[in-house]
């Protein structure tokens, strides 16, 4: 009776042993589901792409500058010598025609000044010859030709008048200060003068001053690169400044003989500049399409491909715990996408940044789970 008794004991023990057992395997199991988790940090820095099918291009990248509108771009020389006195604009700003900008102190003014006294004491004197000849053209004592001279002097002293003075109204001329006025709307593209600068009639810019509505964007059209590019081309041009924007439009004209410093032809293309995001001097890239397919495949950027031991890799997400890493194959690429194959579905999102280190945590959790 006692060793059934302890028998029994024996294999009570064993139950209990085995269900705990289980018990403790089952939360491991669990665990081990669950898997990795993309952190709320980490989210914050993470971008999603749906894959989408698109036709197969092939392109070319040109090299260009983005450059004011030279038919809406007005460069200031200044017309007197003088010093200046005072600037009230900055590089970059936008000024309406008319705005004072400038102050120059300048020994024209009281030249303009005395020239229009000379002239109108020179028109009071033609018009007092004008009227003796008309009399004495009426008693046949002068000549037709005598009285046209005189009518002709008057006129011309009457026109350097009118100009003189206009000089002084553009100048808004008072004492020996002339003011300098925007000539034109638009933003001030370049400024090369400063208080205290001396200036030169005729001398070198003091501003100019462009509408930057639309822009012209120079690409670069090396002789390899020719065949290639032709006018009404659609293009896409992207700069620096705004790397995950695009801009579109097409070349307008293409010049025809080579740049002598580049070694280049130049290849013009009207964009319109909304946002003023495009400004003159700002290096763009120039994107052209070439040998379209007739054939479309999965494109995805090229930021979102992760290439591991020979092999490209992207990481869909699905949820934050719910993340998988899927083999592809390159079949064709451009400058904006990779055109793949493979276990990828058209819709389903993919990670486009931060996905190495999305990649390497998941892999390591691979392989530990493996062990």
């Amino acid at each position: 009776m006692k060793m059934n008794t302890t028998r029994y004991i024996a294999v009570l023990y064993l139950s209990a042993l085995v269900a705990l057992t289980g018990c403790k395997d089952k939360k491991q199991d669990k665990a081990a589901e669950k898997g990795y988790c993309i952190s709320k940090e980490l989210k914050k820095d993470i971008k999603l792409i749906k894959a989408e099918v698109r036709p197969i291009e092939e392109s070319i990248t040109l090299t260009g500058e983005v450059e004011s509108n030279s038919d809406k771009t007005v460069p200031f020389v200044s017309l007197v010598d003088g010093v200046v006195t005072d600037t009230y604009f900055s590089l970059g700003d936008y000024v309406k025609k008319g705005q004072v900008l400038a102050t120059v102190k300048s020994t024209a003014v009281n030249e303009m000044q005395d020239d229009t006294q000379t002239l109108q004491a020179q028109l009071a004197v033609a018009k007092r010859k004008l009227s003796s000849i008309e009399a004495m053209y009426k008693d046949d004592i002068a000549s037709q030709k005598d009285l046209q001279e005189a009518r002709s002097e008057v006129a011309i002293l009457q026109s350097n008048i009118s100009k003189t003075q206009k000089n002084m109204q553009l100048y808004s001329a008072g004492g020996n200060t002339i003011q300098i006025k925007a000539p034109a709307d638009g933003y001030v593209i370049s400024k090369n003068v400063s208080k205290g600068m001396p200036v030169t009639a005729g001398g070198d810019q003091l501003f100019t001053i462009s509408n930057l509505d639309k822009v012209w964007v120079m690409a670069n059209v090396y002789a390899t690169n020719m065949r290639n590019v032709y006018v009404d081309q659609p293009v896409v041009v992207k700069t620096l400044a705004y790397p995950d924007e695009s801009f579109a439009g097409k070349i307008n004209n293409i010049s025809q003989v080579f740049n002598e410093n580049e070694r280049v032809l130049k290849a013009k293309i009207i964009m319109d500049n909304n946002g003023m995001k495009l400004r003159p001097g700002m290096s763009a890239d120039v994107i052209l399409p070439i040998n379209s397919q007739n054939k479309s495949a999965l494109a995805i950027p090229a930021k979102a491909l992760i290439f591991d031991n020979n092999q490209s890799y992207v990481v869909v997400y699905k949820k934050d715990c719910e993340l998988e890493i899927r083999p592809v194959t390159e079949i064709a690429s451009n400058s904006q996408y990779i055109y793949v194959e493979g276990n990828l579905k058209s819709g389903e999102n993919i990670i486009a940044s931060n996905g190495l280190l999305i990649y390497e945590n998941l892999k390591n959790q691979l392989n530990n789970s493996t062990k």
